[in-house]
């Protein structure tokens, strides 16, 4: 089938919750994909920061075929070896001792939440407030919609799950102002993405770290979009020199497989016991062989600093295209997560990108995003680059 019999059978039969859309991908490999009708593109957001190792890496695409052909679910009745493994090995490389796995970011989220009101309930004095910030992304299963910080998500499902309160982003006055005795949980992105890649003053986490401290209460940190190298780092808060109470990982983990966790420390964890909390297909066999092999990757000697290195390529060319494009009012980000802003809406400049071969994506409606998987290569980040200034200048911009 090619993209228009692809999209007429979709029109027909899938119901539309994301909008117009050009075309179908069929096959992808590294930073490349190729649609229905055979035409190539530079993907340069990554199924919005899930392939962080590009399309069909052989290592997870090994680990999956064996995986599936051995045992591809069981259900959490019983112990599942590939989980257990994916634990240990998250453990080994992150504050978090214990973990929950799901089968996605939203799912992540609402684990956290559950997690941190049970916690304090468990402790004899109930604290279920949650603070969050205004334009975050957090989901969209109910407590995590409510979580997130922008009304236009809201529109529509009222009422609300009660108890939430969101404070600007990266005002750490108004987050101390916001907390009352009932406030139990924090639960922040280190960077916000869906809200326009938005990265905190210095200090600003490390603020917030303290005040949790200060007032008892437990801190998370949604690194579902920020964690797993995008940044440079394994997990984005290891810039700031801190560690949360509870950590929300998905997207990239199973590099296309799905698969979320929440990680915590052995003292949140005791917020949790059997039947408080469950999910059907979470850390199945095959997402956990998934993740493994993803980690493994991540985790070689010196791929996180590969990424890294990248990323600094990446602002740099951003940052010097910006001085000829008075349209372009900011780059920033952190790593292999870019965002630029620009004087007007964004939507016609990712679709002349999408026409000359890049696909990126928005981050809010004046900044574009770039999330291109951590594998590639020096002459594609001078490509896309390339093809952004040509596009800003037919548009005028």
């Amino acid at each position: 089938m090619g993209n228009e019999s692809i999209r007429a059978a979709n029109d027909a039969h899938v119901i539309n919750t994301y909008g117009a859309r050009r075309m179908a991908m069929a096959r992808g490999e590294g930073a490349r994909l190729w649609d229905a009708d055979g035409r190539e593109y530079l993907d340069f957001f990554a199924g919005i920061a899930v392939c962080n190792l590009g399309h069909c890496h052989p290592k997870v695409t090994e680990a999956v075929c064996r995986q599936a052909a051995t045992l591809v679910h069981v259900s959490n009745l019983y112990y599942i070896e590939p989980q257990v493994q994916l634990a240990e090995t998250l453990s080994r490389h992150c504050f978090a001792q214990r973990w929950f796995f799901c089968n996605g970011g939203a799912e992540a989220n609402e684990a956290a939440i559950k997690l941190a009101r049970r916690y304090w309930a468990e402790r004899g004095t109930p604290r279920p407030d949650v603070i969050t910030a205004e334009q975050s992304f957090h989901g969209r299963t109910l407590g995590s919609l409510t979580a997130t910080g922008q009304p236009k998500y809201h529109h529509g499902f009222e009422p609300l799950v009660p108890g939430f309160q969101y404070v600007p982003y990266d005002d750490i006055a108004a987050l101390e102002a916001a907390i009352t005795p009932e406030v139990g949980l924090i639960l922040l992105e280190p960077i916000q993405g869906e809200g326009g890649v938005r990265v905190p003053k210095p200090g600003y986490l490390r603020a917030v770290r303290e005040l949790c401290d200060k007032h008892n209460i437990l801190l998370a940190l949604d690194e579902v979009q920020t964690g797993l190298g995008r940044t440079g780092k394994l997990f984005c808060h290891e810039h700031d020199g801190i560690t949360p109470d509870i950590m929300t990982l998905a997207k990239g983990l199973g590099n296309g497989v799905p698969i979320g966790a929440m990680g915590c420390t052995g003292e949140a964890a005791a917020g949790f016991a059997p039947g408080a909390h469950a999910c059907t297909f979470g850390g199945n066999p095959l997402s956990a062989a998934a993740a493994l092999a993803t980690m493994g990757v991540l985790t070689e000697p010196g791929f996180i600093q590969a990424a890294a290195e990248k990323g600094e390529h990446l602002h740099a060319a951003l940052r010097a295209l910006a001085e000829d494009h008075p349209g372009v009012l900011e780059v920033r980000g952190r790593g292999l997560m870019a965002g630029v802003e620009c004087a007007e809406a964004v939507a016609p400049l990712v679709s002349a990108m999408l026409d000359a071969g890049i696909i990126c994506g928005p981050a809010g409606p004046n900044v574009l995003r770039f999330l291109p998987p951590l594998i590639v290569s020096g002459a594609d980040i001078d490509r896309a680059v390339e093809t952004l200034g040509r596009c800003l200048g037919e548009l005028g911009w």
